[in-house]
């Protein structure tokens, strides 16, 4: 009986033991620090997928301005660690940010700009749609084919292109070619 009544009493302390020490630590009590952690990994969770949304569209628009001017999209690079912080999450969008503003500077800028706007208007309207020869540039089958066969495939026929991509695909030409393909009209515009 006299163990008993020990051991309930041996229970009875160590049950009153967390009390007092929370009232001893100013009344805060244990979990307070857990909520605390807690509050702070949700709040650093929306922070990273926030930043992580902020690069991967950063990424989609360096990737669109890039296929652009390469005539074909780049390798997926994103290079996000599951397990990454808010601050290098945010680190890498600002980069991503960056190379976006520099690929829409350089596709919006080809050479020779306003030589091409100049065989375009010799040569028809960016939406011609009349075969065989098609866009602002008159492409045939076959010149789309070598100069934009990622485009021709995955949008149709150069009517169906932008402006700067019709441009884009000439640009490619022309660093084989020059203005062979449109020798009248280059001739005209006073470009050789």
């Amino acid at each position: 009986m006299r163990r008993s009544i020990f051991a309930c009493g041996l229970l009875l302390a160590l049950a009153v033991i967390p009390s007092a020490v929370a009232t001893a630590a100013g009344g805060k009590g244990l979990i307070e620090p857990t909520v605390k952690h807690e509050a702070r990994a949700r709040a650093e969770a929306r922070s990273v997928a926030y930043w992580s949304g902020e690069a991967r569209r950063a990424q989609a628009t360096t990737a669109r301005w890039l296929t652009v001017v390469r005539g074909r999209p780049p390798r997926d690079s994103f290079g996000l660690r599951a397990s990454a912080s808010a601050q290098a999450v945010q680190k890498l969008a600002r980069v991503w940010r960056r190379r976006a503003i520099a690929a829409s500077r350089r596709a919006h800028h080809p050479p020779r700009l306003g030589a091409w706007n100049c065989i375009h208007h010799y040569e028809g309207s960016w939406t011609d749609p009349n075969a065989p020869y098609w866009g602002g540039l008159q492409m045939d089958y076959d010149f789309q084919n070598a100069y934009g066969a990622w485009l021709l495939k995955h949008e149709g026929t150069a009517n169906h292109w932008t402006p700067l991509e019709q441009i884009w695909a000439g640009v490619r030409a022309w660093r084989v070619r020059g203005f062979e393909p449109w020798s009248s009209t280059a001739h005209a515009c006073g470009v050789y």
